[in-house]
Parts: C-alpha cells; sequence; structure tokens
C-alpha cells in the first residue's frame, strides 16, 4: 500500500464528491463528536471509543475544510499566536494559585 498524501486525498475528495456536500459533512462529524463528548460528560457514559472515532473524523474533515478554502497556513498561524495567549493567562492563572496558597498557608 502507498502511502497516504493527506492533502492531495482532500483535494480528490473535494473534486469527486463537491465542495458544498463535504462542507457539510464537515458539520455532520462535529455534531456526532458533540453527542459523544455530552454523553461521556452528562451521563458518564465510558465511550472513549466513539470519541476517538469521531474525533479522528473531525480532524479528517477540518483538513478538507482547510483544504477547500486555502486556509491552512493561515490557520497554522492563528493557532500559534492563540496557543500563545492560553499559555499567558496559564501563567497568570498558576501565578495566582501560588499566590492565594501562599497567603493561607
Amino acid at each position: 500500500m502507498t502511502e497516504i498524501n493527506e492533502e492531495e486525498l482532500y483535494k480528490r475528495a473535494l473534486r469527486v464528491w463537491g465542495k458544498e456536500p463535504q462542507m457539510l459533512q464537515v458539520i455532520e462529524e462535529m455534531s456526532e463528536l458533540i453527542k459523544e463528548i455530552l454523553k461521556n460528560v452528562n451521563r458518564k457514559k465510558d465511550n472513549v471509543d466513539e470519541i476517538i472515532e469521531e474525533a479522528a473524523d473531525v480532524e479528517i474533515m477540518l483538513g478538507q475544510l482547510k483544504c477547500c478554502y486555502g486556509i491552512t497556513d493561515k490557520i497554522r498561524a492563528y493557532k500559534a499566536e492563540k496557543l500563545k495567549v492560553i499559555a499567558k493567562r496559564l501563567d497568570d492563572w498558576e501565578q495566582k494559585e501560588k499566590e492565594n496558597d501562599a497567603k493561607t498557608a
């Protein structure tokens, strides 16, 4: 079996099945992941295998979405900036926790 080039596969899927149907599929896969997460959190269902399956489907469809709109590089850059913001928030949060612990000790 040959190695799969994800971007080429995404382009092929968009060409064969069409952009609109594939973008609707993105939405469907996201909703299925949401449903499984809700089952796990709200109902305490042991469905990690289902979450794995749906998360993989969502990742695949997000690859197609990025390919469809030609936004892979823009998302990568935006994500890098968002991660910096999250890291800063976590640093601030942990510092406040340390200060609170020191006050109560």
